[in-house]
């Protein structure tokens, strides 16, 4: 849809001219915080199922094997002093405003999930994957706080594989039928407000 791609560009174009000095500090911070890069990149499935490189800043300890999918949800123990910050206010999904300029992604849609879990789902996530993924979501605001249900979970991966990831995808499923600008609108105000 046209409308949505100029809604991206314009957005995203905006807010990284309006944000590019918190980001540089951010990136400072953490460089300071603990050793390793400003930027986490990680493998992403997107729209019609093709690969790309999301880009956060880096919340953890480094660890190689997390960039290709590596599972540690509701275990903080990685978790670095800043990133408990950055995670709070969701500032560590800033950089993605460059996947957005891009094209990668998508201000509002489904949030992208590594290969690992959309293997899980296939024909689900097809339907979900016809539209780019997104910043924020529907279900980025009811599941705002995931890490603690999952901390709290005596199997975490059990835990967001049968009953988080399945409610997701209904939401994800229910976007991608019919995405709409004002439906974007509700759903960006709702982030704001969740924030």
């Amino acid at each position: 849809m046209v409308w949505k791609r100029l809604f991206d560009l314009a957005g995203s174009a905006g807010l990284l001219a309006l944000l590019w000095p918190l980001m540089l500090v951010l990136a400072l911070a953490v460089k300071l915080d603990s050793p390793g890069p400003a930027l986490f990149r990680q493998t992403r499935v997107g729209r019609g199922g093709l690969d790309f490189d999301i880009l956060k800043f880096r919340t953890m300890t480094v660890l190689p094997e997390a960039s290709a999918g590596r599972f540690d949800a509701g275990d903080a123990r990685r978790v670095t002093r800043l990133g408990r910050l950055l995670r709070r206010g969701k500032l560590d999904e800033l950089p993605q405003l460059l996947n957005v300029l891009k094209g990668e992604m998508s201000l509002v849609g489904p949030r992208p999930e590594i290969r690992r879990w959309v293997e899980i789902y296939p024909e689900r996530w097809r339907a979900a994957l016809q539209v780019r993924p997104g910043l924020t979501d529907e279900a980025s605001v009811r599941f705002r706080h995931e890490e603690d249900i999952l901390a709290a979970a005596a199997d975490p991966e059990r835990c967001y594989r049968e009953m988080i990831l399945p409610r997701k995808l209904d939401l994800y499923e229910k976007y991608a039928a019919r995405p709409s600008f004002k439906d974007d609108l509700k759903i960006i105000w709702a982030t704001l407000k969740a924030l």
